[in-house]
């Protein structure tokens, strides 16, 4: 590989080595080496480009080592995401409840609950800057209305990317896309409109409020059945007629097939088991829910490599 002699060639060297790896590592690498490579290139004004890299390269590395260096990086941060090993269970009781010793389901659980405050946020958020910058595009205020709108997404995406990642385990970036440097400010502005990853970070936060009030209802709804049902037993417990409604006039009727049956601690104990499975049925589908978040979530904030 040619020694790079500009910031971009570098980049782009650094982008190759890194081919195949995780986008949001990609991402991360690409925006610490600019970084690195201008203040370098600030620091020293008497030196041009192609020098300033002969001596970085000793000391950042070229791009091929920063690219294994990051790579072997990237090991570490897969297995902070990962959650702690559990025991194999093969019995299919074993895999339905084992799923209350992972602590993603928690995670997921939480960031079910909480999609509703960040979706209506975020909407609002979206609908309301796209509308004002249409608006003030006639004014002379309006073009730097809109930048300072589209940096705003930027950093949400990243904000959510944090709480994704620390609720859900997807890896996300800790950097944003290098702004671009060297070009006149209308191309750096036009770049933002172009970059489609603009559109699909305000797509992500759109989607979110109908998906934060699903993901909301199902959590509510489904571990507060739950927990009533788990707490039959103590309700009946404390009074008899607590069960009442379960019946017509405390009886199932004949013509269920069934025959006269009083409300009782069986049934109490029936429908503490069925609160039981709902809720580790409600875990296993908040784990689920949040994986495919995740993967929602990497799609549309995450720039490809």
């Amino acid at each position: 590989m040619n020694a790079p002699r500009t910031i971009n060639e570098y980049l782009q060297q650094l982008r190759t080595a890194l081919r195949g790896a995780d986008p949001a590592l990609v991402q991360d690498a690409l925006y610490d080496a600019e970084e690195h490579l201008r203040a370098e290139l600030a620091e020293q004004p008497d030196r041009d480009e192609a020098q300033m890299l002969a001596h970085v390269v000793g000391s950042y590395g070229a791009p091929d080592e920063v690219a294994e260096l990051y790579r072997d990086q990237e090991i570490k941060i897969q297995r902070a995401l990962r959650p702690p090993p559990q025991p194999k269970r093969r019995s299919l009781a074993g895999r339905f409840f084992g799923v209350a010793a992972d602590p993603r389901t928690y995670g997921a659980l939480f960031y079910m609950v909480l999609a509703l405050a960040t979706g209506i946020f975020y909407f609002t958020w979206v609908v309301a800057g796209v509308s004002l910058s249409a608006g003030l595009s006639v004014l002379i205020i309006g073009l730097p209305f809109i930048v300072l709108f589209f940096g705003s997404v930027r950093v949400l995406s990243l904000v959510e990317g944090r709480i994704v990642e620390a609720m859900l385990g997807a890896r996300m970036p800790r950097r944003p896309p290098y702004p671009a440097q060297g070009q006149p400010l209308m191309k750096r502005i036009g770049a933002m409109f172009t970059d489609a990853r603009t559109w699909t970070t305000m797509l992500y936060m759109l989607l979110m409020l109908p998906l934060g009030i699903v993901y909301f209802t199902v959590a509510v709804v489904l571990v507060s059945t739950a927990v009533g049902f788990i707490g039959a037993p103590i309700a009946w417990a404390l009074d008899v007629t607590a069960l009442s409604d379960l019946y017509v006039g405390h009886r199932v009727m004949a013509d269920w097939g069934l025959g006269v049956h009083e409300a009782g601690w069986g049934d109490a104990l029936a429908i503490c088991g069925v609160g039981v499975l709902l809720l580790f049925g409600t875990l296993h589908l908040a784990r689920g829910l949040g994986r495919m978040h995740g993967q929602v979530a990497r799609h549309l904030l995450v720039r490809g490599g």
